[in-house]
């Protein structure tokens, strides 16, 4: 087959990047090991690229300044592109997220698939914001184009239905892969006592705020307690920091337990996690999320959010623990009753891989979707 992503996230060799851009670079290297063609391709930044990466085609164009039609112009470059692309080499499936289909032209013996990461309904609701009327209308139209739908879990399935139709179409719920190789088995004596690690985008839906507000009611019984915090700051719309507004207004005696390490590498996060007791992720918001599943690959004990999936990737005090992520005092008991379960956390952490090679495993993953592929073209 040649599947095609539509999308601007696919990582550079030694770029930083986020979950999509993971989730493309594990599972595409997977497509073409099993013998497919991938294509991915996007618009984003000021230069045009065109390059093979680990045998996967990468096309980026450069996004249109004009105001009213750049949007317009964007889409028109990358139907001309498939169009060339599918006559010199006949494409199977196109997939995008939630608004990617909107404008695009179906093409004659293609399918269209939209992978649910996580679109503007959904996170319009779950950050209890108003819906943008323009982006609303791109992802009805869009849903109204596709020939299937890919939830990367339940709760994306189930909250994005809220607002939006499959129209009848195939729904599969197909996790996230996660690089096991990658996130290797942890060696526990690299532990740093009483050090907590959380990775992501630092923004208030992440929970990192709350996280801080909750070291000061763990001192008080663990006075070594201590946060590294990874991952890019987030802008508001102004233009100010969010890291700065945490600085500005949280007590000295919580922002002295914490280091802000700024954006990494994901190459390098396994070697961060291994140096945690302790990885915490209290995320308000997410589809699936992969910093969870990928510290539970390397066997750490995780504490992740009991709102959105958390549930479906965690079962608590089995293979980690589940927080109220809106809640200081109950990350701090959340976090407590892990450290007082020290004894259990080789077994946790067992399980917690266990969980992984269960529900993430990409050779898993990639047969998963495949099939569903499959499933789609064989529908007239």
């Amino acid at each position: 087959m040649h599947i095609c992503f539509l999308s601007q996230e696919f990582p550079r060799k030694g770029a930083i990047h986020g979950g999509i851009g993971s989730f493309l670079l594990t599972f595409s290297k997977s497509l073409v090991d099993k013998g497919h063609q991938v294509t991915v391709v996007g618009v984003s930044g000021n230069k045009f690229e065109d390059f093979i990466q680990e045998g996967v085609r990468v096309v980026n164009f450069p996004g249109s300044k004009a105001r009213l039609i750049g949007w317009w112009r964007n889409f028109k470059k990358i139907d001309q592109f498939l169009d060339k692309l599918n006559l010199d080499s006949p494409i199977d499936i196109i997939e995008g997220s939630e608004l990617t289909l909107a404008f695009l032209k179906r093409k004659k013996g293609i399918k269209y698939i939209i992978r649910l990461h996580g679109g503007h309904h959904f996170f319009a609701e779950g950050e209890n914001r108003k819906i943008d009327n323009w982006k609303a209308y791109q992802e009805h139209k869009s849903f109204s184009k596709s020939d299937g739908f890919i939830a990367v879990s339940e709760y994306v399935k189930n909250h994005t239905a809220k607002y939006l139709s499959y129209h009848g179409k195939p729904v599969e719920i197909i996790n996230y892969p996660v690089g096991l190789t990658k996130f290797y088995p942890a060696d526990n004596e690299l532990a740093i006592p009483f050090r907590l690690v959380f990775a992501g985008t630092v923004c208030e839906k992440k929970g990192i705020r709350q996280l801080i507000q909750a070291l000061p009611i763990i001192a008080e019984e663990f006075p070594e307690i201590h946060l590294e915090v990874y991952g890019r700051d987030w802008l508001f719309p102004n233009g100010t920091s969010y890291i700065q507004f945490l600085k500005d207004t949280m007590p000295k005696e919580a922002l002295d337990r914490v280091r802000f390490h700024g954006p990494v590498s994901h190459d390098d996060l396994p070697g961060y996690y291994e140096q945690a007791e302790i990885c915490i992720f209290p995320s308000h918001m997410e589809t699936q999320g992969l910093v969870a599943p990928e510290a539970m690959s390397m066997m750490k004990p995780v504490i992740f959010s009991k709102t959105g999936p958390g549930p479906e990737t965690i079962v608590h005090g089995v293979d980690g623990w589940l927080c109220d992520p809106k809640s200081p005092e109950d990350i701090a008991n959340t976090v407590l009753e892990a450290f007082h379960c020290r004894d259990k956390f080789l077994k946790i952490g067992k399980a917690a891989r266990t969980k992984v090679f269960s529900k993430f495993d990409p050779e898993i993953i990639t047969e998963k979707n495949l099939k569903f592929y499959q499933k789609i073209l064989q529908i007239s």
